[in-house]
């Protein structure tokens, strides 16, 4: 297997200043992946929440859990569904295709790391989650006045969710979106990125200012995702540095250059918000920020740590009020 390796980089054309890059691409690939197969919801989350705001009203979700999700409402999304709910919200997993008819009478649809196969180490995982019909059910419900919200990680779930995410116009990197300016200093991970006031790449909205003071956003913590481009008129409200990029091994090696060849994020976003049609709608290119999740195993113990929280239970972020605003712009309480 080494003598194998070896000649495969010599024949391969990879130049020696590309090799960094190369195994910082797999390095960022496996602890994915170790993530990946060691998330939970974190018991300890408190979800209450003082002021719901929904008490007489309550807005209808759709949750997502037909499509081999990652997250569902029970699982590593429980957290997000209990704070929703005790803000007045009603969740609705829904188990079946999405047509015309499942998606009639609902407020907001959610999706989140939906992905084409069942079995996740399979290379299916990155086929399309979704047919043509229900990506036209979901459009057509959003322009006459439905709310989306469209959660698509790293690979393999920005492929898997591509076919919906262009009926919106929006372009989904596919890869593993890194910044080596503004990333969390607490782990050193390069993925985990840093929005705040501060860096200038927290941007005005609806969803980062709140109903007022207390609800404003000052700093979002994102947990390894991809990157995002959205059509005109859409508002970048996780907006991506000048020096963050994205690593694709597909699409560099269709160019010619190296396997994870590096390729400027700079213009796309995390996270971005519009309006379709009569309806709305948020992307959002990483997953983990709505959760709250505690990694163990090894990933944790490699990164030095007893229980690595990802999430709304990261301290010193606003990912909790983050997810509380984006349901209130969708649900239009946010104007």
């Amino acid at each position: 297997m080494p003598q194998t390796f070896a000649a495969w980089i010599r024949n391969s054309g990879i130049k020696r200043r590309e090799l960094r890059g190369f195994f910082v691409f797999i390095i960022i690939t496996f602890l994915a992946r170790a993530v990946f197969g060691q998330q939970m919801a974190d018991p300890t989350f408190d979800a209450k929440v003082a002021r719901p705001a929904y008490i007489t009203s309550h807005p209808k979700i759709l949750f997502d859990e037909a499509h081999n999700n990652f997250h569902k409402s029970t699982e590593r999304y429980k957290p997000f569904a209990d704070l929703i709910t005790n803000d007045g919200f009603s969740v609705t997993p829904i188990k079946k295709s999405f047509e015309a008819k499942s998606l009639a009478g609902y407020d907001i649809l959610v999706i989140a790391n939906a992905l084409g196969a069942e079995e996740k180490a399979a290379p299916e995982t990155s086929q399309s989650a979704f047919t043509d019909q229900e990506c036209d059910a979901v459009r057509e419900w959003v322009n006459e006045g439905g709310a989306l919200l469209l959660i698509a990680d790293h690979a393999p779930f920005g492929a898997a969710a591509e076919k919906l995410a262009r009926r919106f116009g929006v372009d989904m990197s596919k890869g593993h979106t890194s910044d080596p300016n503004n990333h969390d200093t607490e782990t050193g991970i390069a993925t985990f990125l840093v929005f705040s006031r501060d860096n200038r790449l927290l941007r005005d909205h609806a969803i980062t200012r709140g109903r007022g003071a207390t609800e404003q956003i000052n700093n979002v913590l994102t947990f390894t995702g991809q990157s995002l481009k959205g059509p005109k008129g859409i508002v970048a409200f996780l907006k991506l540095s000048d020096t963050a990029s994205d690593r694709l091994p597909t699409v560099a090696q269709s160019q010619g250059n190296a396997p994870g060849s590096p390729v400027s994020a700079a213009g796309r976003a995390q996270g971005i918000a519009f309006s379709f049609g009569k309806g709305r709608v948020v992307v959002l290119g990483e997953a983990a920020m709505l959760s709250a999740q505690v990694v163990r195993g090894s990933a944790a113990t490699m990164m030095q740590k007893e229980d690595l929280r990802i999430g709304m239970n990261r301290k010193e972020t606003d990912n909790r009020q983050l997810t509380l605003n984006i349901m209130h712009w969708l649900s239009q309480l946010l104007k």
